[in-house]
């Protein structure tokens, strides 16, 4: 079973109650398709960056759960079916780790690898020029 992450805008003029009916409905859409709900965020009103229909701010709702494909596609249906759900997305979990930090990580553990071999090099450079004897005003 894959992961899936679902996050839904609810339109603000709604009441707590209407709105708690709307969660309810769309979690129990992932348990009646055989889906696990593994975490439910509710991040409550919060202003939008832009307005969506002619509304400055959204009631945010994210889902995590694990299930079939069908379930996110469930979902989409019943959002576009709903108007008071401003707008909603959603995003298959990837199992793996992410390559793009390991990457990263690696170029920088290499980075301070060279910068300390380029501290070693100035020293042993710097070691050098005072052992050897100077041209120029001590001939003089």
């Amino acid at each position: 079973m894959r992961q899936y992450e679902t996050g839904f805008l609810i339109a603000p003029n709604l009441s707590e109650e209407e709105t708690e009916q709307i969660i309810l409905q769309m979690a129990d859409i992932v348990s009646e398709r055989k889906g696990r709900m593994i975490e439910q965020e509710k991040w409550g009103k919060r202003r939008l960056a832009y307005s969506l229909k002619k509304f400055g701010e959204a009631f945010y709702v994210f889902f995590l759960y694990e299930g079939e494909p069908s379930i996110p596609q469930e979902l989409a249906r019943r959002f576009r079916q709903m108007d008071t759900i401003l707008r909603y997305l959603t995003l298959k979990k990837d199992g793996k780790e992410n390559v793009r930090k390991k990457r990263k990580a690696g170029a920088e553990a290499e980075k301070r690898e060279l910068s300390l071999e380029e501290e070693n090099l100035k020293e042993t450079e710097f070691r050098r020029e005072e052992l050897t004897p100077r041209k120029g005003k001590e001939e003089k």
